[in-house]
């Protein structure tokens, strides 16, 4: 933390109700990259997992029977079905990263424009990073 200056302390910006949607909107926005960026991180890890299993069924005897998450439960499925399956899986979890990384582009974009418009008025008066 600094001390204000006594000019910086004297400087007094109106906030106009159309400053203040700003201010808001730029905070929603703020909430909701964090959200995606969150649900981005968990994922990812599934993705990981999701791979690592498939590299476990490419070695396993596809004759035996796989125990398969549906959900909450697991399932026995033949070898060839769960396969089919962990692909399906796998093109889901990388549509959801590739929506979940556009919406987070999309708040960053409108993130920045806001950041310009509120330190021209306010400059070092309002602290918009994090």
């Amino acid at each position: 933390m600094r001390m204000l200056s006594q000019r910086e302390e004297k400087e007094e910006v109106e906030v106009t109700w159309e400053d203040q949607q700003r201010i808001n909107s730029f905070s929603k926005l703020n909430a909701r990259h964090r959200m995606i960026e969150d649900k981005l991180d968990e994922l990812k890890q599934e993705k990981e997992a999701v791979d690592d299993l498939s590299m476990e069924l490419e070695l396993a005897d596809e004759d035996q029977p796989v125990l398969y998450r549906v959900g909450e439960a697991f399932v026995h499925m033949p070898h060839s079905r769960a396969m089919k399956r962990l692909e399906r899986d796998a093109e889901d979890i990388n549509k959801e990263i590739s929506k979940l990384s556009d919406n987070a582009e999309v708040c960053q974009t409108s993130m920045k424009e806001l950041k310009v418009l509120l330190y021209a008025k306010f400059g070092s008066a309002i602290n918009l990073d994090e």
